[in-house]
């Protein structure tokens, strides 16, 4: 039930990174409003998460599932430049959210 919450949590923070993106600076009220009323939700998954994994697994998984989507949605949505080597670094981050899984006890 852990990891559910943690990726429902990484999840939600890939829509507020978003969010910010899309509110250019806090200027835009609807994705500001977004960014406002994500974040709590995401934060108390992620603290849910953390009563049974360990804080370093918790983050990580947390900070490099929204690395990875918000990676996503920039290449895919919003038409940021895809390289090799983001493509690869971006490949890194989803190997080691696998890693950090499979070396859970959870």
């Amino acid at each position: 039930m852990a990891w559910l919450a943690l990726v429902g949590a990484g999840l939600i923070e890939i829509g507020w990174a978003w969010a910010i993106k899309e509110s250019n600076g806090f200027t835009r009220l609807i994705p500001s409003i977004i960014v406002l009323v994500t974040i709590a939700p995401s934060v108390f998954l992620l603290s849910y998460a953390m009563k049974s994994l360990p804080l370093a697994t918790s983050y990580i998984a947390w900070t490099g599932i929204g690395a990875f989507g918000t990676f996503l949605i920039g290449t895919l949505v919003l038409g940021e430049t895809l390289t090799l080597y983001r493509a690869l670094s971006a490949l890194l981050i989803l190997c080691g959210l696998i890693g950090l899984k499979l070396a859970s006890p959870d």
